[in-house]
């Protein structure tokens, strides 16, 4: 007798674009879309449509921007909580898709899933720990150690940590909760509020390529002091820029000063090998684990 024939389903829910997908059991993609992210209504009835065509999903996984509330005891577990996102705050994310799918749904930040991906599939394939930071729209973080995601009282919010400023650089930031922090300096925003440019249209040498690599570096000293991860994993839209990667490295040696050992650093602070499929593969990955 034939096996029926089942599929998981996955979202990518970033503040620019969702991305949904279906794959068969062994994680091969079936189906793809990418929608808009608008307010939560007319994102979800895209979300609702794609996956109302496959009556035999066996579980979502999802990975959120956020802030979102990761606490399963927490009255407001699953929802996206105090976004900037116009509309989505306090918005029961996994409620809705519950309330529309009677299946086991994971939920976890859009970092935590890449995060996943890179450590199962990618470039932190058979590590026991992993750092995963993204630097585009926002500036976000995920981490795991000995499988499982690094969280607490919720998640972390790696791209709000503060950095000290170069002497050079009088730009205030952008980030509305904090202005300078590591987000508000280094994020794709925060280059067209500086020059009205995205990052691939400044030139390699210009000089804020040094002032980032600076501030990037900086978090990294930090994360590598707190969590000791076997490696660290760098996507991102801004991150596409090799003169960008070669000013991180340089700095993050120059200011951990042979304090504590890691791997070398060409090993340790690379590009996500997945490239712009970690964030879906990952949230595959929970949908199987869920």
């Amino acid at each position: 007798m034939r096996k029926e024939l089942f599929m998981y389903g996955a979202i990518e829910a970033g503040g620019t674009k969702f991305v949904l997908a279906v794959a068969d059991e062994n994680l091969n993609i079936l189906d793809k879309n990418v929608i808009a992210t608008r307010n939560p209504e007319s994102t979800m009835r895209d979300v609702f449509n794609f996956f109302d065509s496959y009556k035999n999903l066996k579980s979502i996984g999802i990975g959120s921007f956020g802030p979102i509330d990761v606490v399963k005891s927490s009255k407001t577990y699953g929802y996206i909580t105090s976004t900037p996102k116009k509309g989505w705050r306090n918005f029961n994310f996994l409620g809705s898709m519950k309330d529309r799918y009677q299946i086991p749904i994971a939920f976890t930040t859009d970092v935590n899933a890449a995060c996943l991906g890179e450590n199962i599939l990618g470039s932190g394939k058979g590590l026991s720990s992993c750092l995963y930071l993204t630097v585009g729209t926002g500036v976000g973080g995920g981490a795991i150690v000995n499988g499982e995601f690094v969280e607490g009282f919720g998640h972390p919010e790696m791209g709000h940590i503060l950095i000290k400023k170069d002497a050079s650089d009088d730009f205030e930031g952008v980030c509305p909760y904090h202005r300078s922090c590591l987000e508000g300096l280094v994020s794709g925003p925060s280059l067209q509020a500086r020059y009205g440019l995205e990052g691939k249209d400044i030139e390699k040498d210009h000089e804020i390529w040094n002032i980032l690599g600076n501030y990037l570096a900086q978090a990294l000293v930090n994360y590598t002091l707190i969590l000791r991860p076997e490696i660290i994993i760098l996507g991102g839209g801004v991150m596409k820029q090799d003169q960008l990667f070669e000013s991180i490295k340089y700095n993050f040696e120059k200011m951990i000063n042979n304090y504590v050992t890691y791997p070398d650093v060409d090993k340790y602070i690379v590009k996500p090998s997945l490239g712009d499929e970690a964030g879906i593969m990952g949230a595959l990955l929970l949908a199987e684990r869920e």
